[in-house]
């Protein structure tokens, strides 16, 4: 999966020269959470709801609420915006852009190719991406266990679901809380094989098993 095929490519963007009132409003109208910066066909930064959230109550402590208003609508774009961005490009990997988001605790990437703002993939969309690979809208047992790392394991657990009846919707693996050694499987199956055959199968070979049957 790639950034080209889970991104926003209608961009709602601003010009460094607009007010903070326009970016709020268009922000507010639109229901987006972050506006890319350009001047011409280059990003120049990016305006955040956080960033005008924090730059107001900084000023509304000495203005009454008139004095706000006439300020946000002197206050330029180019003020307040985050002029070092971090970019996504079409065909970067979603996990690449999702571990840049999440390391840098920021929303969004606004996605550039050939220096040319092309879409924008959000934190919003990361959970689009993770429901997708899941299956969950579909249903299905969900199954989580230990294995142990080493090459076959997560097969011989796949076909031990596949032996009663089911098939496999989606795999998801991860070292995050297991000993070295092992890894927890989390496996979304198909299909009205025996569920009772095969979480007593399971649970006989194999440690930190829990089932949620669909």
């Amino acid at each position: 999966m790639f950034v080209s095929e889970w991104m926003t490519r209608k961009v709602f963007t601003v010009s460094p020269e607009q007010s903070i009132s326009d970016a709020a409003r268009i922000a507010k109208e639109r229901g987006i959470k972050h506006l890319p910066v350009v001047k011409g066909d280059k990003l120049k930064g990016i305006l955040s709801d956080r960033d005008i959230k924090e730059y107001v109550p900084s000023k509304a402590t000495s203005l009454d609420v008139y004095e706000l208003h006439y300020l946000l609508a002197r206050t330029k774009v180019k003020e307040i915006m985050k002029k070092e961005v971090f970019t996504a490009s079409p065909d970067m990997p979603v996990e690449e852009a999702a571990l840049i988001m999440h390391d840098n605790n920021i929303g969004c990437l606004p996605v550039i190719k050939k220096g040319k703002l092309v879409g924008i993939i959000s934190d919003r969309d990361i959970f689009r991406i993770l429901v997708d690979i899941t299956g969950i809208r579909h249903g299905g047992n969900r199954i989580e266990l230990i294995v142990e790392d080493r090459p076959g394991s997560i097969k011989e657990v796949a076909d031990i679901v596949r032996k009663h009846g089911f098939s496999l919707q989606s795999i998801l693996t991860s070292y995050e809380g297991v000993k070295d050694g092992k890894r927890r499987i989390v496996i979304r199956t198909k299909g009205t094989g025996s569920f009772s055959r095969m979480r007593k199968e399971l649970e006989a070979l194999y440690t930190g098993v829990s089932f949620l049957k669909g």
